[in-house]
């Protein structure tokens, strides 16, 4: 009986591991099933673009047709229970799916790290759905909003995704010269923290030129429907910022379908363990991508970008390959090409590989976040849709 391989996900470790899969397999070696909630690949690191252009969706979605082989089968379903003894992959409709092998690439959800009130009111970025509902109620409410009564929104998380959140928000309302303020908030003592102090700075500016206002050194400690508060330990009171809209982006933990399946994960972020083939705990599932902690020596884990997925999906898919055939598998070492990310029309790139120049913006760093999504588009699609997305990016 053919080898019967099973991906779950269609982000970009799913995408990617289905097309190197694809790439790698022999005739009547193995057969694929691509499993997911949605049909399409979103391209997510450029969905805030939708929150101040939700026309966009047609750009950054790309329907698993145009992605997977004729020959590969697709099940669209959420995955709400995977039964490791028996190999078997159950969907929210009932569906069943049987696997000799499973690569679990189901991404992550939002961490809300147990902050009473904000789960309940604050707006997520983890899809297209969540970035037209923060453009609608972001428009909504400019159109009751006046001069001296603006939109108060408040972006809580100042890594990648909320620099970029605040970004289009702030883009959003220049276009329509709204009457917005925007407010990114970040619990520790800058802006994308963790990194370079030249990108920090630099990120920093280009916000700063947008009129967004930045708030560092004290975390979000509560959320209503009206306020956020931030501070508030034992001997110091919490300071009260109201806002009209509030977006969430201050962290990631494994998806919660993954709490039962029978695989080692840790504790704290229910993410799976994950060794630098991708192997887990169970010998018949691989993991990758922000579903996983992959394994990068010395305690190292490899980071939960999307830059980590493209990379790790290419030797994931040849594994699963190899493991149907029963051939020694591939070993996977991250390789940092840099970072590139926007702040509405603008960009700032930082120690990106070949480029003599450690950051910089501008158009060339405009033209190369553009070129990067092109270039994925391309590779997992074709190179008309990744250039007819370009001016989009």
């Amino acid at each position: 009986m053919t080898t019967q391989i099973v991906v779950v996900g269609s982000g970009y470790a799913g995408a990617g591991a289905v097309k190197a899969f694809e790439d790698e397999v022999g005739d009547g070696e193995a057969e694929l099933t691509w499993v997911s909630e949605h049909d399409y690949h979103l391209v997510l690191h450029e969905v805030h673009r939708a929150i101040r252009n939700p026309a966009v969706a047609d750009k950054i979605t790309i329907p698993v047709d145009e992605i997977k082989s004729s020959q590969s089968d697709f099940v669209q379903g959420r995955v709400v229970d995977v039964d490791t003894d028996e190999c078997v992959v159950e969907t929210d409709d009932g569906t069943t799916v049987d696997y000799d092998y499973l690569l679990l690439a189901v991404g992550s959800t939002t961490a809300f790290f147990g902050i009473d009130g904000l789960r309940e009111n604050a707006h997520q970025l983890k899809g297209l759905d969540d970035a037209k509902a923060i453009h609608e109620e972001i428009r909504s409410a400019a159109a009751e909003a006046t001069r001296s009564d603006p939109v108060n929104v408040i972006v809580g998380g100042a890594g990648l995704s909320g620099i970029q959140t605040a970004g289009e928000i702030a883009a959003y309302r220049d276009k329509h010269r709204a009457p917005i303020d925007v407010t990114l908030v970040e619990g520790l003592d800058e802006v994308f923290p963790g990194n370079d102090p030249q990108i920090q700075g630099a990120l920093r500016q280009r916000l700063e030129d947008a009129d967004v206002n930045i708030l560092t050194g004290d975390f979000i400690s509560k959320a209503d429907e009206d306020a956020v508060y931030l501070g508030g330990g034992e001997e110091e009171e919490s300071e009260e910022l109201a806002y009209d809209v509030l977006i969430w982006t201050g962290g990631i933990t494994g998806q919660p379908e993954l709490e039962d399946v029978e695989v080692e994960k840790d504790e704290r972020s229910n993410r799976v363990h994950a060794g630098s083939d991708f192997t887990t705990s169970d010998d018949r599932v691989f993991a990758i991508g922000d579903t996983a902690l992959i394994e990068q020596g010395d305690d190292d884990v490899a980071p939960p970008t999307a830059q980590a997925a493209w990379q790790a999906a290419e030797v994931a898919g040849e594994n699963l390959a190899r493991a149907a055939r029963g051939a020694p598998l591939k070993s996977w070492t991250h390789e940092d090409k840099g970072t590139v990310i926007s702040v509405g029309e603008d960009a700032v790139a930082h120690d990106v590989m070949g480029v003599p120049m450690k950051t910089f913006g501008g158009t060339p760093a405009k033209l190369l976040k553009k070129g990067i999504a092109t270039r994925w588009i391309a590779k997992v699609s074709s190179t008309g849709r990744g250039v007819s997305a370009f001016g989009d990016m």
